[in-house]
């Protein structure tokens, strides 16, 4: 029947209903389909064969074969056109109305389009070359993706204006298109048409169809996604059948003809078949994915649905575009149609063509008649059989459609499986075959036989079957192609037989015998239409009611087979039916069971299960009996209470203690592992972050829009002081404030997010962290979701923060945090995996790594509580509640399992309420879990004074049933007046928490809170408060829970809704964190608390339970734990606690039973049935405490027996603490020793449940189905829920992909997500196409994962503090900040420089200040005092020495905030001095060359070889003698320079081991002014200089100095710069200048020196002894410009300036100039100290040494006391590169400073130092050896001729100088109680010496280079007639003879 006028549907009715409900669609404004129509199309999804029998060929469908590339087998029959109206134009091109319609002909003509239409562009086979121009109606045209077209038609004619063709046949007669085969729309409206900038029509892009290109036939007919979701791209709920009758409409009515069109005319189909259901046991990991190869699109190749997922033929123009699977309301809100059928548009005619040795292609055709579905099937059966279409044809089904289920999901699982051998095809010609369909179906015989009762078939099991058979039958092929190069003629397959289709029904029979039926094979001879029939009619007979699965297999057909499986099981068909639909499917499926009324049976059904008739007249008796007796006995217990209360006048519970909030090592651990990443996207090259160019931290934190969550992150970021430390806030900030900085993810979010934007732009030197938390939960695409408009809340995450702003913002950084990263890590991801943060494990190799006080309970703990050696399973499931489910489940077919699993809970705990209230007649219709749960809820808060109890989580995913549960529950609690006794609390994800005022004010107490408007808004508020969280919501969002939960009811969650996250998500509620050192109880013996395993195990079955009467004792022997800290704190076990187990055995030998576990979180002892949380926790049994509850076991044969369950209720058992200690500690198992009742009597005081809250996770009720996937593992160990697929959001990439390992890490299980998973359409990040690509991540994102409830939040608030704390850091330094010290020794003279104001010194006033001999620098504590005559200095007045490791410790830094004139180091990186750096905007180095420059000096006595590596941006300041050529001089500039823009003075800095830290880069000191900078530096160092400073220069030192002090750096620098003066001179003096106009200063400069300031005095007149200073932070620039114009600069030898202290007084600045010591910063006068040189052996005090020389020598140093410098601390290099060892290698032997000299010629250990250093630090430490007399005795100093060295800070030292003329103090009055001579030059003589007096026994100590010269000088110098020498007062440095010892001779005076 093709398109063509000539097929008319011969059913009126049918036609009628059709043509109503279009016209109606086509109406309507609203996209949503009309609740007719959905039920005609979208629902019957069947095809029924014409009235003239099931022969007919549909030309339609064979056509798209032949476009497939099968015309060779089925050509297509010609198109027979119908001639056209008499008169008509029929020229090719033009309308029949006569009308142009060739684009090139009307492309400037305005044409009129409709809106909502759009040109396209048509080809005709006549005109090849031209376009026909045509107004198509855009919702029958695709999307960019191949989506979403409408079926059917609608156009206008642009030429005559004709409107309204309804049909593509009909409008291609008027356009006179002339064609050969049936028209069809995708295959003539080629292009879009668009109008070009002139306004011309040209041709656009080519329509995206995507239809005929996915028909051929070896390909696998989609992607498929067996989630359990049916992959929801664009797809909504896919069609289903509604149970009951539609008014107007005849459900029994046959419909829909043959499916019409090609699959591109489906508004997008879910290319994915609907999912599988995942099943505990033996069944496998993955839901399995096979690309397709042509094209990875997730759109169904529809071949020929049987049923109809579109509409009939004859499209109408009304066909709305939410056909099959649109959207999510795809069918009416009203809900009409429910039953499922075939889960998406995907190929339901399988291929008969497969690659295989006998295969034959056929034309995709239905054969044989129709089947009818047996009316009344559901009622007979009880359940809807689900169909899985396999191998070949598939029949037609009419009549009860409604009462079956059909889906391709089996035929999409033999295609993928058929693929499989393609991974192998690029080792060349594929001769790998894939597996036979005869085996696929064999296979899957087998499979269905070993499945159990309780199990549910999953496609992920049959996948991995197939690829494992697949893989062991070509092993020997895949080894070789994976081995060996391809090979051009491979060899042929191993023989191996293959299965007949003949043989097929005898091997499946065979294979099914042994099953007791529950496999039923049938064999058809035509077709599967007769098994079909015969399935049906034996259904109908009940002769399947022991069978689950019916296997039909027709193999007739051309040695090809047909076949199809049945599910029939009641528990498997209803699992498998409801696993395909959609959240918002089950969510709709239940709204409109409840609106419907339908689940009112069901509830009349529980109301009379009551013994006495209905449970409400049960409840008002119960209410009417008990209301006098109930209030009295309240207010007696509330007497009591609040008596306890007031004899302290505080409650008397000391367990309820709200936990301070601290952060914990893990959370600080995952901060710092943030900062590190975030530092090292700023590190790295690509310049995404500059770190450096922020001053502050803002956030928005994101969350989803839930209000407890909220407020939850609000308490968070309030306390953790987050917001004060980032400087946000000020003190007293309200919750107003903080509501600024957490955005909720609602309809709202918008405004707040722009205004977040909007600040982050304003603000480009604040860095923005966007927090993005519980990052899994919306990730829906804005461009793919259909209703981004109307529904604002969808997609929103990705509209707001991957929005263009957010993605180029430099000072943005996104950090999303979740404890499910999975669909965040796909092929697609915006992440880079090195950007990834991973919640370290708390163990590695053992070694715990961040010990805490608790010990984190996740799922592994959970799952590792269920195996044996455990005593306390944690995780349940509840075999009565799971059977009475199965039971009415059977009972009302129609209602979904949601519902029903609600309602017979909620009956649970209504009776299990009434039971414990005294109607013992209820317990027989709870269930033993229900029972002990409400026990513990109702007792716990009598056990504890002050009323505190425990929390039951009922998790309710469905909000209306939560409602329900809700109301039922508050009904049932009122009639047994138990409102006070807890409270039930409805937790919906929109609204906030409402409790009771009763329960209110007593939260308030407990958590001492004053405020009258104060309600708990977080369930962690809830601490303590006995209740029943009704948690609702499909997902939870993040919500934490407080400790005093102990049930975690998970029973009702939708056990056919299995992804990883969705399953992890609803585990992580009960995620825990348990006290590590459990505290001991008053009364309990602690001499038990052992630790080690084998003693444990003495603990480990202590916690039974009463089993019930007549039930048997069963031991168990004792198992040891697996490890000594097991997850229930069993390290601290108390064992001497009296376990009421003893009465009768152990009850734990069914893991899982509730028997052990369930107090897990249970808090209070009470009544024998209650259960302590730890195995070591022994609970304590109190007379008449309530009934205990019998054991449930979990193996399926063992149902409880609950009416016996209450027969001890009213025993009084007390148990002995002291007697069973001793018993249980020594014996093996607790289970040996029994206690009769009530035998000894121990009182005990009651024990509040809150106080086992810290010590044990609460216990967690699962489904069956879910507990068996949690806890069932694959051969690697790995449980098999973490192997489903991760998110609905994502698919797997392919089908032929590893498994997960047990073994992976966090990062390992990103990789293998980011490789193997891939997002949907529906996904934001799908659009992210670089798979893989570097560029395709986002550089500023990062993620963040960790275990749900661990405490991620507190680590990302602690993240942002520190984050904070490191900027401010980076903008602060740590400076020295010391007193000037000897203050007190200062010259007293009249001489001070009086002038105030002056700003630079008068030269004549200068020359009269004396000098200052004493050092004032801190730095130079330890040193030597110098003394002058005017000093009196007492020897108490200088303090203790330190001791040298001390010296860099204790000197006393201040951290300071780096100014905009600091000088920096390599770290620092700016935009304005990238160029200074040398840092090309290529990031490539400047060229530099090295230049020699050699000059000679007298008193090294040779020539001194230079090197200077000069930059070319730096060549400017040298002059050369050609460019290019020999380095000649470095220019310098004239003392009458007046330059405002440069600094004279060159700067040079020795440096060593600084090349990171050295503060080089000046750029910002100097101002940007120009300046010329020299980096002193040694040989072995000059590479890496060169590499961190590339464009600087830099002056190397000889070789000879690699291992000298600063010193010769200094004197190198000084003899360099006066030999360049001279040069200079020469030069300029040619061009006619005076050599004393050349500029003669240097600076010299430390290479800390990171800030310079002045001191701004406001003097108040002259004369004024007050006066009031500040001081600033100013340039470099500023400074040296101000010392450079001083006036006579050139008379002054050094100038220097104060070093920088914050306890500077006036005293210090007062006088603006003083004549002293200069140190760290001088500027050097090369010209006038020409004779006075550095000493360049020095390490230590080289400067106060050369100061002194200067000073000897007549000239003036002056210091500017108001400027000062900053000296950074820099704790590696200068002068602590320097190390002194021995030279002997194995010598493991500290050196101490007395060990730096010996006698010569000794057997002393020799050290690798320079004989200079051994001597300056021994004489530093040790010179009271040789000089005895001058310890401590400061009037009579030590005479030091010609130089400075430090003998230590005890020794006083007179400094004299022996050159003629030079200025020395008066030594006449001073006996000295020393001499020390050191390389002494002829300027010292014998007379010389003689004009001092000494000391008797004074000490005299010459040093000279060698002993030669020491007995020279000896004579020389006439020694021997004052001075007494002995042999033994000779010594050396501990220096071998090659490295050249100083010699020291001592002698006393006589």
């Amino acid at each position: 029947m093709g398109n063509s006028y000539a097929g008319q549907l011969k059913t009126t009715r049918f036609e009628e209903v059709l043509h109503n409900s279009i016209e109606a669609s086509l109406q309507s404004s609203s996209l949503l389909p009309r609740p007719v129509f959905s039920q005609l199309y979208l629902e019957a999804e069947q095809q029924l064969s014409a009235p003239e029998g099931g022969s007919r060929v549909d030309n339609e469908e064979e056509e798209e074969e032949g476009e497939g590339g099968l015309e060779q087998n089925c050509p297509p029959n010609p198109y027979q056109m119908h001639p056209p109206p008499e008169g008509c134009c029929t020229t090719d091109g033009f309308c029949q109305a006569g009308k142009d319609l060739r684009l090139v002909s009307i492309s400037s003509e305005p044409i009129d389009v409709p809106a909502g239409f759009l040109l396209v562009g048509a080809k005709s086979p006549s005109l090849p070359d031209h376009l026909l121009v045509c107004a198509v109606d855009k919702r029958f045209l695709p999307d960019d993706n191949g989506h979403n077209a409408l079926l059917g038609f609608s156009g206008n004619c642009v030429g005559c204006g004709k409107k309204g063709f309804c049909y593509f046949t009909e409008f291609s007669n008027h356009i006179n298109l002339k064609l050969t085969t049936q028209p069809k729309k995708q295959k003539h409206l080629k292009y879009y048409l668009v109008r070009n900038a002139q306004g011309a029509l040209t041709k656009g892009p080519l329509i995206c169809w995507k239809g005929s290109e996915f028909r051929s036939r070896q390909t696998p007919a989609s992607t498929c996604s067996s989630s359990l979701f049916p992959p929801l791209e664009s797809s909504g709920p896919l069609a289903t059948f509604s149970s009951e009758p539609i008014p107007g409409t005849n459900p029994s009515v046959p419909m829909g003809a043959q499916q019409a069109g090609p699959a591109s005319d489906h508004p997008s189909l879910t290319a994915a078949v609907g999912p599988a259901v995942f099943n505990g046991r033996d069944s496998t990991k993955h839901p399995q994915l096979v690309k397709n190869n042509l094209s990875a699109v997730p759109r169904p190749s529809a071949l020929g649905i049987l049923s109809n997922s579109g509409p009939p033929k004859k499209r109408h123009k009304g066909w709305s575009p939410e056909s099959p699977s649109a959207t999510d309301s795809g069918y009416p809100q009203g809900g009409g149609n429910r039953a499922k059928y075939e889960s998406a548009g995907v190929s339901c005619m399988p291929q008969v063509g497969l690659v295989g040795p006998a295969s034959v292609t056929l034309p995709v055709v239905a054969s044989g008649e129709p089947v009818s579905v047996p009316d009344n099937l559901l009622k007979i059966c009880k359940a809807k059989p689900v169909i899985f279409k396999g191998h070949g044809n598939f029949p037609y089904l009419c009549g009860n459609l409604n009462d079956v289920v059909v889906s391709p999901l089996l035929y999409t699982c033999y295609q993928n499986s058929q693929s499989i051998s393609r991974a192998y095809e690029q080792y060349g010609a594929s001769t790998i075959q894939p597996i036979s369909e005869e085996m696929q179906l064999l296979l899957t015989v087998y499979y269905l036989v070993q499945l159990a009762a309780d199990q549910v078939p999953l496609m992920e099991d049959l996948e991995q079957i197939f690829l494992r058979s697949w893989r062991e039958s070509h092993l020997t092929e895949i080894r070789r192609y994976q081995q060996a190069p391809p090979q051009p003629c491979p060899p042929a397959p191993g023989a191996v037989a293959p299965v007949t289709s003949a043989q097929l029904p005898w091997l499946a029979g065979l294979a099914a015998s042994s099953c007791n039926d529950s496999v039923h094979i049938i064999e058809c001879t035509y077709s599967l239409a007769e098994g079909l029939s015969e399935m049906f009619r034996l259904l109908i007979e009940g002769k399947l009611a022991k069978t689950n699965y019916v296997v039909i297999i027709c193999a007739c057909r051309n040695a090809a087979i047909d076949s199809c499986i049945a599910v029939t099981g009641k528990y498997q068909a209803r699992i498998l039916s409801e696993s395909l639909l959609t959240p918002a499917e089950y969510q709709k499926e239940v709204d409109y069971e409840l609106v419907t009324g339908k689940v009112d049976s069901l509830g009349a059904f529980f109301s009379t299960l009551c013994p006495e008739g209905d449970i409400d007249i049960l409840l008002d008796k119960f209410h009417q009996e008990n209301q006098g007796h109930i209030s009295s006995s309240l207010t007696a217990s509330s007497v009591t209470k609040s008596a306890s209360l007031d004899v302290g006048g505080v409650p008397v519970c000391t367990s309820y203690n709200l936990e301070p909030h601290c952060i914990r090592p893990f959370q600080l651990a995952v901060a710092q592992k943030l900062l590190s990443h975030v530092c090292s996207i700023a590190d790295s090259s690509t310049q995404n972050l500059d770190l450096g160019s922020f001053e502050k931290v803002d956030f928005l934190i994101c969350i989803p829009p839930s209000e407890v969550t909220y407020q939850q992150t609000l308490f968070h970021v309030w306390h953790s002081g987050v917001l004060l430390e980032l400087g946000l806030e000020k003190e007293h900030m309200t919750k107003q404030r903080v509501e600024q900085y957490v955005l909720k993810l609602d309809a709202e979010a918008q405004t707040k997010f722009k205004s977040f934007l909007q600040n982050s732009f304003q603000n480009p030197h604040t860095l923005f962290v966007l927090i993005h938390d519980h990052a899994h939960w919306d990730l829906l695409s804005t461009v793919h979701n259909l209703y981004a408009q109307s529904d604002p809340s969808v997609g929103l995450v990705d509209r707001l923060l991957n929005c263009r702003e957010v993605k180029e913002a430099a000072n943005i950084v996104t950090l999303h945090v979740t404890s499910f990263p999975y669909a965040l890590q796909t092929q697609h991801t915006l992440i880079s995996p090195y950007n990834e943060i991973h919640w370290p494990a708390s163990y590695s190799n053992g070694v715990d790594l961040y010990p805490e006080n608790k010990k984190y309970f996740g799922l592994s703990e959970f799952i590792e509580s269920t195996l044996s050696g455990h005593s306390l399973p944690l995780l349940r499931y509840d075999s009565s509640f799971e059977a009475m489910v199965t039971a009415l489940g059977k009972r009302f077919p129609r209602l979904h399992s949601a519902v029903i699993r609600t309602f017979v809970l909620v009956q649970h705990y209504a009776a299990a309420m009434m039971a414990v209230s005294g109607l013992s007649q209820m317990k027989n219709y709870t269930s033993v879990e229900t029972l002990e749960i409400t026990q513990n809820l109702i007792n716990s808060p009598k056990q504890c004074p002050c009323g505190h109890g425990l929390m039951v989580l009922l998790r309710v995913p469905c909000s209306p049933l939560a409602a329900v549960a809700y109301e039922r529950l508050a009904h049932v609690r009122a009639r047994l007046a138990l409102e006070e006794h807890f409270e039930i609390i409805l937790g919906n994800p929109s609204s906030g928490i409402s409790v009771g005022k009763h329960f209110v004010k007593q939260l308030k107490m407990w958590q001492k809170i004053e405020d009258a408007e104060w309600r708990p808004q977080t369930y962690l508020e809830l601490e303590g408060l006995p209740c029943i969280l009704i948690f609702s919501g499909m997902d939870p969002h993040g919500e934490s829970l407080p400790r005093s939960l102990r049930y975690c009811d998970l029973r009702l969650i939708n056990s056919s809704c299995l992804v990883r996250t969705a399953l992890e998500q609803e585990l992580g509620l009960a995620a825990y964190f348990v006290s590590n050192e459990a505290p001991l109880e008053k009364g309990a013996r602690n001499d038990s608390l052992e630790s080690d395993a084998e003693k444990l195990s003495s603990t480990d079955n202590e916690d039974e339970e009463l089993v019930t009467d007549g039930s048997t004792s069963e031991k168990r022997s004792p198992v040891k734990r697996e490890r000594s800290c097991s997850h229930d704190s069993a390290s601290s076990s108390l064992s001497s606690k009296a376990s009421s187990s003893a009465l009768c055995g152990e009850s734990s030998a069914q893991p899982g039973g509730p028997s052990q576990g369930e107090r897990a979180r249970s808090p209070q002892p009470c009544g024998p049935s209650e259960e302590s949380r730890a195995p070591g926790e022994r609970q304590r049994l109190r007379a008449n405490r309530g009934p205990p509850s019998a054991i449930s076991r979990h193996s399926p044969g063992l149902a409880p027996q609950p009416d016996c369950s209450l027969k001890t209720s009213q025993r009084s058992i007390q148990v002995s603490v002291t007697s069973l200690s001793s018993q249980l500690s020594s014996s093996g198992s607790s289970s040996s020793c029994t206690v009769p009742a009530a035998s000894t009597l121990v009182l005990q005081a009651p024990q509040c449940s809150m106080t086992k809250a810290c010590q044990q996770p609460p216990i967690v009720f699962l489904p069956k189905l879910v507990y068996d996937m949690v806890t069932s593992t694959d051969s690697s160990g790995l449980p098999k829920a973490a192997s489903l697929l991760p998110s609905h959001s994502v698919m797997w990439a392919s089908s032929f992909r590893p498994l997960l390992s047990k073994t992976m890490t966090s990062t390992e299980q990103s990789l293998y997500y980011r490789q193997w998973t891939v997002p949907r359409p529906s996904h934001m990040d799908y659009g992210n196409r670089a798979e893989g690509r570097v560029d395709s991540f986002h550089p500023r994102r990062l993620l963040l994962s960790g275990p749900p409830q661990i405490g991620k939040t507190g680590a990302y608030l602690q993240f942002l503090s520190i984050l904070s704390r490191m900027l401010i850091r980076l903008t602060e330094v740590d400076v020295y900040d010391e007193e000037e010290i000897n203050i007190n020794f200062r010259e007293e003279s009249d001489w001070h420089y009086v002038q105030l104001s002056d700003p630079w010194p008068d030269l004549e006033l200068f020359k009269k200040l004396p000098f200052d001999y004493i050092i004032h620098d801190p730095k130079y504590e330890d040193a030597s005092l110098i003394c002058s005559h005017h000093q009196s200095i007492k020897s108490e007045d200088r303090g203790m020495s330190r001791k040298p490791e001390d010296l860099y410790v204790r000197r006393h830094t201040a951290r300071m905030r780096l100014s905009k004139y600091a000088a920096y180091n390599t770290y620092h990186h700016c935009e304005q001095c990238h160029q200074y750096m040398g840092f090309h905007p290529r990031y490539q180095l400047y060229e530099s060359t090295l230049h020699a420059f050699a000059f000679s000096y007298s008193m090294l006595g040779e020539e001194i070889q230079l090197h200077f590596i000069i930059p070319k941006s730096k060549e400017h300041h040298f002059v050369f003698s050609q460019p290019g050529g020999q380095l000649e001089s470095m220019r310098l500039p004239l003392v009458t320079d007046k330059s405002h823009e440069c600094i004279k003075s060159p700067t040079f800095t020795p440096t060593t081991g600084r090349h990171e830290h050295g503060l080089f880069n000046l750029y910002h000191a100097m101002d940007g002014a120009s300046h010329l900078h020299v980096l002193v530096v040694k040989e072995y160092e000059m590479a890496i200089y060169k590499k961190y400073w590339p464009n600087h220069i830099m002056l190397v030192l000889p070789s000879i100095f690699n291992s000298a002090g600063v010193g010769a750096a200094h004197f190198l620098i000084k003899e360099l710069s006066y030999h360049n003066l001279e040069l200079e001179r020469n030069r300029q003096e040619e061009l006619g200048i005076r050599p004393q106009d050349i500029w003669p200063f240097i600076v010299i400069s430390d290479d800390s020196c990171v800030m310079w300031n002045v001191v701004d005095v406001d003097g108040g007149g002259e004369r004024s002894r007050e006066f009031s200073w500040s001081e600033r932070n100013v340039s470099l620039k500023h400074i040296m410009q101000h010392i450079e114009a001083s006036p006579n600069i050139t008379h002054y030898a050094l100038i220097g300036m104060r070093k920088w202290s914050s306890k500077a007084g006036s005293q210090e600045v007062r006088e603006p100039f003083s004549r002293c010591h200069v140190h760290d910063f001088v500027v050097l006068n090369v010209d006038l100290t020409q004779n006075v040189q550095y000493n360049q052996n020095r390490f230590t005090c080289d400067d106060v040494d050369f100061n002194l020389r200067v000073h000897s020598a007549g000239l003036l140093l002056c210091r500017f006391n108001r400027f000062s410098v900053m000296k950074k601390q820099i704790a590696v290099g200068g002068h602590r590169s320097f190390h002194i060892t021995s030279k002997v290698a194995d010598n493991p032997m500290a050196i101490v400073p007395a060990q730096y000299i010996c006698a010569p010629d000794s057997k002393h250990t020799f050290l690798a130092a320079p004989a200079q250093l051994l001597l300056e630090k021994f004489l530093q430490h040790h010179s009271h050896r040789f000089f005895p007399l001058s310890l401590k005795n400061h009037g009579h100093p030590v005479l030091s001729v010609d130089c400075y060295l430090n003998l230590g800070s005890q020794i006083s030292v007179c400094y004299v100088s022996s050159r003629p003329h030079s200025l020395n103090i008066s030594c006449s009055d001073f006996l000295f109680s020393g001499l020390l001579l050191y390389l002494c030059d002829s300027f010292v003589g014998a007379g010389f010496l003689k004009k001092f007096h000494f000391l008797k026994g004074a000490t005299l100590c010459v040093i000279c280079q060698d002993r030669n010269s020491l007995r020279q000088t000896v004579v020389r110098l006439e020694l021997e007639d004052e001075w007494q020498f002995r042999l033994r007062d000779e010594f050396q440095t501990a220096n071998a003879k090659e490295d050249r010892p100083l010699f020291f001779l001592t002698g006393r005076h006589i």
